[in-house]
Parts: C-alpha cells; structure tokens; sequence
C-alpha cells in the first residue's frame, strides 16, 4: 500500500500490486506494477481485496476491456473491496487488470493503515483453473 503502490487511484486506472508473492508456473507472469500476463488459454479463477477509504467499486479488466460481471464495491463504510470471479481466455498472452470503472466519478483512496499501525496490503490472486 502506499508509499508503495499510488495514494489514488482515479477513474479507468488499474490497482498497483507492486509486491509479489508466492508463485508456481509461468502460466501466469506480471508485466508492471498493474498487470498481469496469462500467456495459455483457459479458465482462470481470480481474487482481489483493496482496502479503500470511500465507498466504491473495482472491476477486472481483460486486454484493457472492464468485465462487467466482475463488478464488485461498496455504498458506505471504509472497509475493503473484495472481488472474485472466473476470466475465460481464448487468446494466448491476455493481459488482467483490477480497475477503478472508468464510468465511476470518485477516486478511490488506498488505505495504508487499516484498523492499526501496521501498513496493510492489497491482494491479487490468480488461479488458472482449466
């Protein structure tokens, strides 16, 4: 969260996840601090939280298209955005993304320190799962 990753995130501009963690394969690859590669085509199974100050909402994106079924926010409450949903890729080297809708008025604010002292994180987890 920040410092590492922006305080903002505006309207049609992707989450940072500028930490990796855990992986296995090279089916799945980042490509920048937003952007992830899926380089086989298949199902994959993908999951997210970001804690943000104001409600909101965050919607994955595939080859920089938003996925309208994959919506998912908030009305009230400064709490995280959790999303989960099943990406089906037909063309070799899709690029994901976790966006703010570019349709949305508000900026959404990264949260640094949610509940305590200690920086929290923002997660994204990617299953390719066929």
């Amino acid at each position: 969260m920040p410092p590492d990753n922006a305080a903002t995130v505006v309207p049609g501009a992707d989450v940072s996840f500028p930490q990796d963690g855990p992986t296995s394969g090279t089916a799945i690859a980042r490509t920048g601090t937003s952007t992830f590669n899926l380089s086989a085509i298949g199902t994959y199974q993908v999951m997210f939280q970001v804690s943000v100050t104001e409600a909101g909402q965050l919607v994955l994106t595939l080859n920089g298209t938003e996925l309208a079924y994959t919506v998912v926010g908030r009305a009230t409450g400064t709490s995280q955005i959790v999303g989960m949903a099943l990406v089906q890729v037909t063309v070799i080297n899709s690029l994901i993304t976790v966006r703010n809708p570019a349709v949305n008025t508000t900026a959404l604010t990264i949260t640094p320190l949610a509940g305590g002292a200690t920086p929290v994180s923002a997660n994204l987890v990617i299953t390719q799962i066929v």
